[in-house]
């Protein structure tokens, strides 16, 4: 008799777990296979900026999202208190103000404290607005994670939390399997001759040869913007009269300012077509990731085949042209590669990828202000999803 009571009590337990149960945030969600019709809650407290649902994702999966609750952020008397909004408020969180402007925020157009999520590594995945309600197609599998759009001060003081239901609408396709993008294949286009008729560094308007060409994006000129687009990175001034117009409608607007203009290079003998940027807004002055974009006179497989120049700034050095002042690049620039490769695969917009290896890599040099940088030598390439296909 006792026997049947624990068995009946177990089964109650393992009902209450399984489908539309609270999950606290400290907890595992009660599957990693979640299939459609499945719902999961989950409490993510104020003093988090990150909660690991534990939920694992197929590429093309759909989700529901509802939450409420309340977070608050108390008053602060210090001067640096100050700058920080203070208010209680639900998942859509505060009102941006001018304040702001000079912190990080996962999602940098969402309210201050909003509930947000992400696919995937912090690394590379765009975190997304998901406030009191979304609905959201998962671009590419990988882990869920839900989190507080703060800062870790924000994080220290806040009290309070959100209660979200997760509910599963399609858990996907059984073959978009492969976390942050797609396994690596050969791309047939890319050959040995087309590699030998590509500079492997760009110049400068002198004629000093500088970065490294380490990205190779197929696809038209209107996937590009989008790709770099949907994956956070921002187009950047041309002139320092847009880069004015832009800073003051940037605040006007209450958005992080993000394009401070880079210097025009030349590849092909031409400047560079576009040039994007991620950056921590207050420190976009010495330190952002950024890139240079050309159209090459090329094609595979009837597509534009652009070629990119990718490094990280992390700080300043002496301009040996000159005596002057200019960017320092990371000289590992083969990390700068990968997270090109990182945040434009995640966003679902990347079909094929590779690594290529030219007969004659680069592995190490000097940029046209002097500073050193060494790399493996090889070249990522990237196939963009073809709308028309």
């Amino acid at each position: 008799m006792k026997r049947k009571i624990w068995t009946a009590i177990f089964a109650l337990i393992t009902l209450g777990l399984s489908e539309g149960s609270f999950v606290p945030a400290h907890a595992q969600a009660t599957s990693n296979q979640p299939s459609s019709g499945k719902s999961y809650t989950f409490e993510v407290p104020g003093t988090k900026e990150w909660v690991d649902t534990n939920i694992d994702l197929r590429g093309g999966a759909r989700l529901s999202f509802t939450a409420s609750g309340q977070i608050t952020y108390p008053s602060d008397q210090s001067m640096e208190g100050k700058m920080r909004t203070a208010g209680t408020f639900g998942p859509d969180g505060l009102p941006r103000g001018f304040a702001d402007l000079i912190h990080q925020y996962a999602v940098g157009d969402a309210g201050h404290g909003a509930l947000i999520g992400r696919i995937g590594s912090d690394s590379y995945a765009q975190a997304f607005l998901i406030g009191a309600s979304k609905e959201y197609q998962v671009p590419v599998a990988g882990r869920l994670f839900l989190g507080i759009n703060q800062s870790q001060k924000d994080a220290s003081v806040a009290t309070g939390s959100f209660q979200v239901k997760i509910e599963i609408l399609d858990e996907g396709l059984a073959t978009a399997t492969n976390a942050g993008g797609p396994a690596e294949t050969r791309v047939s286009g890319i050959t040995p001759d087309l590699l030998g008729k590509i500079p492997r560094r760009v110049t400068d308007p002198s004629g000093n040869p500088g970065d490294m060409v380490n990205v190779f994006i197929i696809g038209t000129q209107d996937q590009v913007v989008q790709a770099f687009t949907s994956a956070g990175w921002v187009q950047v001034d041309k002139t320092a009269r847009d880069s004015a117009f832009n800073a003051l409608l940037g605040s006007l607007e209450k958005k992080d300012y993000l394009t401070v203009p880079m210097s025009i290079l030349y590849l092909f003998n031409r400047p560079q077509d576009y040039g994007f940027a991620h950056a921590e807004p207050v420190r976009v002055a010495m330190s952002r990731n950024h890139l240079r974009v050309w159209k090459s006179p090329y094609t595979v497989d009837g597509r534009p085949l652009w070629c990119i120049a990718a490094t990280h700034d992390v700080g300043f050095e002496r301009d040996q042209r000159n005596n002057g002042v200019t960017h320092k690049i990371d000289p590992a620039i083969d990390g700068e590669r990968e997270y090109v490769n990182g945040t434009l695969s995640s966003t679902g917009l990347v079909v094929q990828r590779d690594h290529v290896t030219p007969a004659d890599p680069l592995t190490s040099a000097k940029t046209a202000t002097g500073g050193e940088f060494h790399s493996d030598g090889r070249i990522v390439v990237l196939v963009l999803k073809n709308v028309n296909s």
